[in-house]
């Protein structure tokens, strides 16, 4: 069987990842490197796997999330659809198999926002969850604030975030702290509302609550 660490060891992902990552960066996009995928890979697998999902779908969940960026070698819009594209001949050259290939893909092309992804899979709605709640000051790319976009701010404003899963009341956390001065809270609901609200249907679709805590006080 074809696994997360097989994935890694490729060196058409190691180098389409970081050539797409280095890409979006001359457009002024946050950062999208090997850090962020192995981020979400590591959620993905212990969102499932705690939920008790069985271990394989819960690896072919932390393929999906490793590989759910590749795409943006070929444009950050849209890099859903191209990226999932893109996984199918790294991983049929992998020799896996073909089922757990479509469900990679499913979850690669379901994971955009603007793309209207949907929750098409368990696999799915792990990456969504995963990918979502990597908001971090550290993604964000410019030194200048005064050339920040609204995104930009938003991410820079948070100092820490968690995805907690608790198994036994069936529940999804997001928990972030976010500063305030830089960005206010009613700002992140602007900017992020749609990733939130897809957040929340994603952990519906794996039968849990999804709740949203900032600054410890629950949002969602």
């Amino acid at each position: 069987m074809v696994t997360l660490d097989m994935v890694k060891k490729s060196h058409i992902v190691q180098q389409h990842m970081q050539m797409g990552n280095a890409y979006i960066g001359n457009i002024g996009a946050i950062e999208h490197n090997i850090k962020h995928a192995e981020l979400t890979a590591s959620l993905c697998y212990d969102i499932l796997d705690k939920l008790g999902f069985p271990r394989r779908e819960a690896e072919l969940a932390a393929i999906a999330g490793y590989l759910h960026d590749i795409g943006n070698l070929v444009n950050r819009y849209g890099h859903g659809m191209s990226g999932a594209i893109m996984a199918f001949y790294i991983l049929l050259e992998l020799e896996m198999d073909p089922e757990e290939i479509a469900i990679i893909m499913g979850a690669i092309g379901n994971h955009e926002e603007y793309a209207q992804g949907r929750n098409v899979n368990n696999v799915a709605a792990a990456v969504i969850l995963a990918d979502k709640s990597d908001v971090h000051r550290s993604r964000v790319r410019k030194r200048d604030i005064s050339c920040f976009t609204s995104r930009d701010r938003v991410n820079y404003a948070v100092s820490n975030s968690e995805l907690i899963v608790d198994p036994e009341e069936r529940k999804i956390f997001m928990k972030i702290d976010i500063d305030t001065k830089i960005c206010p809270v009613v700002e992140y609901f602007e900017i992020f509302l749609t990733k939130m609200l897809m957040s929340r249907r994603a952990a519906q679709y794996l039968k849990c609550e999804f709740e949203l805590i900032i600054n410890d006080n629950r949002m969602l």
